[in-house]
């Protein structure tokens, strides 16, 4: 049994004060709260702050993308050991704002992968496709890629810990969203190929769903088979909105 995953992606929003702010919030509201687990992925800079705000409580901290290098000359870019030095037990992988403004490619997905893993960081790598891939009828072509090129390579033991994605590139913060049964259906094949490279592994592995979730369509999402949890953004940045998608099945 998959025990659901509801992750929270800030973007970048929030200054330190309103990231404290918010989770200090959060996490009495969804104190009680043992059958899913929560994520919460501020912006570098309010990492440490906002994973000693939670110390103790039921929400896990993660970063948005990290480095493939442990140390060196790469200005602006940010290690592992950085990130779990700063509270996070996850890190987002391959988001498709990475690959869309800043180059992300399934070969430096792959990287990322292997030393967020290395790290002892659980990597939720992300895939899907746009809009036209979708009018093209590739969508599936897309995803097979995504997937086996960057997520290829670990041992059986990784694969078990990677947490995947599926955003529909035309569904993130348009308001759009992927249709209960097209979501399953791409989440569905996901598992399928994921299988073909890990063997059982795929059973257990968490696929989330990321396109404009939000209160008033969780609960018809996570009945599908395949959806196992959320990859959040818009609705992950309010106290209320978070809560209510934490507390979906209630």
């Amino acid at each position: 049994m998959r025990k659901p995953l509801m992750a929270g992606n800030w973007k970048m929003n929030k200054t330190i004060p309103e990231a404290v702010a918010m989770v200090k919030e959060l996490k009495g509201k969804i104190a009680d709260v043992k059958d899913v687990d929560v994520l919460l992925c501020p912006v570098f800079t309010a990492l440490y702050p906002v994973a000693n705000e939670v110390k103790g409580s039921n929400i896990n901290i993660g970063a948005q993308d990290l480095f493939w290098e442990a140390k060196g000359a790469f200005t602006g870019e940010v290690a592992p050991n950085m990130i779990t030095d700063a509270g996070c037990s996850f890190v987002i992988i391959g988001h498709s704002e990475r690959r869309q403004y800043f180059g992300e490619t399934n070969e430096t997905v792959n990287k990322k992968i292997k030393a967020a893993l290395s790290s002892g960081l659980i990597p939720v790598v992300c895939v899907g496709e746009t809009l036209k891939e979708r009018e093209d009828n590739v969508t599936f072509k897309v995803i097979e890629s995504q997937v086996r090129e960057g997520i290829k390579d670990l041992s059986k033991e990784e694969a078990a810990k990677v947490v995947i994605a599926y955003e529909p590139v035309w569904a993130i913060g348009t308001g759009k969203t992927a249709t209960p049964d097209q979501a399953q259906e791409v989440h569905a094949f996901i598992r399928k190929v994921y299988g073909e490279m890990y063997g059982d592994v795929a059973e257990g592995t968490r696929i989330l769903y990321g396109g404009s979730v939000k209160p008033s369509n969780v609960s018809e999402l996570m009945k599908k088979e395949d959806i196992d949890g959320g990859l959040v953004g818009g609705a992950s940045l309010k106290a209320e909105d978070f809560e209510a998608l934490v507390k979906y099945g209630k």
